[in-house]
């Protein structure tokens, strides 16, 4: 078997992959944890959208449907559409090679939405910002 060096990240010049979860990381639950009933969080989404408009290819990777076998792409796709996410795929827990059901990852490339950019992203198409647990504020910054 011959062995190739591999890169730790995409080659310059290459298009950087992004893997992003949906629920806790741009939309959050008030009180039952029901995907209808998911709040969007456009802070987040707005860096998950300005990782996209720097030239990242952005899957989001949902386990929803994976416990219950029930298959929430449409609804997922249409929520992701009215909250202005921009994407390119979409994974969830029903899909071919499906996000697994799992309770932690571990890896060298992990980042939290928190750790994402720490100064104000707003998107173009969008003129507020809602921070989960606040009231709708103008970003001023």
């Amino acid at each position: 078997m011959k062995f190739y060096e591999s890169k730790r990240f995409s080659e310059e010049g290459t298009q950087r992959v992004a893997l992003v979860d949906i629920d806790e990381t741009i939309c959050f639950y008030p009180d039952i944890r029901r995907y209808d009933l998911a709040e969007p969080n456009y802070e987040n989404i707005a860096k998950i959208n300005r990782l996209h408009d720097e030239g990242w290819k952005i899957i989001y990777w949902t386990g929803r449907g994976g416990v219950s076998g029930k298959d929430y792409t449409t609804y997922t796709a249409s929520q992701l559409s009215s909250w202005g996410c921009k994407y390119h795929e979409l994974i969830t827990g029903t899909s071919p090679d499906p996000k697994p059901v799992f309770d932690l990852i571990i890896d060298d490339k992990a980042k939290r939405i928190e750790e994402l950019f720490s100064e104000p992203t707003l998107c173009e198409d969008m003129s507020y910002i809602y921070p989960y647990g606040t009231s709708k504020k103008k970003v001023m910054e």
